[in-house]
């Protein structure tokens, strides 16, 4: 089978169009994340310090495909970032997350996340 011929039979499996979506999404995440700890001049490693963990699992979540929000709060409140997570639906947008009202939760809460 030619390269050519591999590729016409995978994107026209059912389920190509949604696995491409969901490559499109890991790359953005991984593309998003890089950024912005360039952006704020740091590198892996420094980054891991930052958060506690080596650079390799920097690395690792810097290319993961499956991150946690707990881990993605970790990232971005090193980087001197709040994180916020979103539901749009149509033209209402509903906060679910903010990384500020979780510590403002935990620091009134004596049980911790």
């Amino acid at each position: 089978m030619s390269l050519k011929q591999w590729e016409k039979k995978v994107l026209d499996a059912p389920d190509a169009e949604a696995r491409v979506q969901e490559i499109e999404d890991e790359l953005r995440l991984a593309a998003n994340l890089t950024a912005l700890r360039e952006s704020a001049g740091l590198s892996q490693r420094e980054l891991a310090g930052r958060i506690g963990v080596s650079q390799p699992r920097v690395a690792a979540i810097e290319r993961s495909q499956n991150v946690t929000i707990d881990v993605l709060e970790q990232y971005v409140t090193a980087l001197g970032a709040q994180l916020e997570v979103a539901v749009i639906q149509g033209q209402n947008r509903t906060c679910i997350l903010n990384s500020r009202e979780t510590q403002a939760e935990d620091s009134a809460s004596p049980v911790s996340r």
